[in-house]
């Protein structure tokens, strides 16, 4: 997204143009839709903005969810063994409730990366499979997109700290607001205005690629030579979407990125990260992941191995992709040089794959096929969605044409389509 790097906005000026650009662009609210909002308690200031934008876009009613880092931490630290299949239904419960009643869920998305580092994995992994279980119905209404939805961040003090380990608390949580505000241009006058044209031009990226039906891309640089099949009659995303009913939400803010749905048995090769992944609570570095015939056959991680291997031992579907997308190495992430520990932003500073399912509109019809349906397209289905950062200025990608052609579409991380 191109835009001033200046900005005179006081810090409730940059805090309201935030709320209103979660509110009006990312989650679209429309008169008389019922919000729920998940947010973290140290992101209080930035809820209760959200709250009164919604009501101000027409929401007839706007509940709020609140987390906190420390109470997860206590659970994971001294709850008994054999307690973590327990979970929370009514969280999930009020998610689905909101979705089915034609309502709109928006999430404040912080929490410290390293929150969970010291705990055994086991227990973190047992919870997050029974969470995911749990949880399908809800993830069936985003991955199909049956619901406006949004997520948006904010600094907390463990995650500041560490992106700014060489401030203060206070300094560091102000640097990352600075850092967010830069990202998503509310530090600017007009950031709706600003956030139409990025949004038009992510359109034109997508619909460009969907008519060029590659039936593969090849990822090359480094150590990654990777070829990932695309599913059949894929389409691509990217920027804003809508809902069957017709409302139009930008699922994540910031956003860089296009994307689709790989063919669950066409993956080969190999692929190494070129970005730390913080996942559960722990920070994963140095993936290294081996692919054939669409599956996981070998999969390595210099720090955080042992969180790699349980997340991808979910299911069936977590050992195969759900997504491929593409991200220009100059992207306004990518150029402030910051890595935010928080897949949210750093998914927009690189290209990137996911382990896991895979968005059903990403194929034509996906929406409302039956599962094996979805399958023979080559969509994949798992309890876990997990994107890690494998772009860089050193990879190239070509699209494969269905005849066998090679076409340039990256070239040392950058768009020449």
């Amino acid at each position: 997204m191109l835009r001033p790097m200046t900005s005179t906005l006081s810090f409730d000026q940059k805090l309201r143009n935030y709320a209103r650009l979660a509110v009006r662009v990312g989650l679209g609210v429309k008169p008389g839709q019922r919000v729920l909002v998940q947010s973290p308690v140290d992101a209080a200031p930035l809820a209760r903005l959200i709250v009164r934008e919604a009501y101000a876009a027409g929401a007839g009613f706007v509940d709020v969810r609140w987390d906190d880092d420390d109470v997860v931490l206590a659970r994971f630290e001294l709850a008994p063994e054999g307690t973590f299949e327990e979970i929370s239904k009514w969280r999930v419960d009020a998610e689905l409730e909101t979705a089915l009643a034609g309502g709109a869920v928006i999430a404040i998305r912080a929490t410290d990366p390293n929150l969970l580092a010291k705990v055994d994995p086991e227990r973190v992994a047992t919870h997050q499979r029974a969470l995911a279980t749990y949880r399908k119905p809800y993830s069936l209404q985003v991955m199909t997109n049956r619901l406006n939805w949004n997520l948006v961040s904010a600094p907390i003090p463990g995650w500041a700290t560490l992106m700014f380990p060489d401030s203060g608390t206070e300094k560091a949580v102000e640097q990352q607001w600075d850092a967010i505000f830069a990202a998503v241009s509310a530090d600017q006058p007009d950031p709706v205005a600003l956030w139409e044209e990025h949004l038009a031009n992510l359109k034109r990226r997508r619909e460009v690629l969907t008519q060029k039906q590659y039936s593969a891309l090849h990822f090359r640089g480094g150590e990654t030579d990777l070829t990932v099949g695309l599913a059949d009659d894929h389409l691509w995303g990217g920027g804003a979407a809508d809902t069957p009913g017709g409302i139009t939400f930008t699922a994540n803010i910031p956003t860089e990125e296009v994307w689709t749905a790989p063919h669950r048995e066409r993956v080969d090769g190999v692929v190494v990260s070129t970005k730390p992944l913080s996942y559960a609570g722990t920070l994963i570095d140095g993936i290294r992941i081996e692919f054939r015939d669409g599956r996981i056959t070998g999969a390595s991680a210099k720090q955080g191995e042992a969180a790699l291997l349980k997340m991808i031992d979910t299911d069936e579907g977590s050992h195969r992709l759900g997504e491929v997308a593409l991200v220009p190495h100059s992207s306004p992430i990518s150029r402030s040089g910051l890595f935010f520990y928080n897949t949210l932003y750093d998914e927009n500073a690189a290209s990137h794959i996911a382990i896991g399912s895979a968005y059903r509109f990403n194929v034509v019809g996906g929406v409302d096929m039956t599962a094996e349906e979805f399958a023979a397209k080559g969509g994949n289905d798992s309890l876990t969605h997990v994107d890690w950062m494998i772009g860089s200025d050193q990879i190239d990608v070509d699209g494969i044409t269905r005849d066998g052609n090679r076409e340039p579409v990256m070239r040392a991380g950058e768009f020449v389509i």
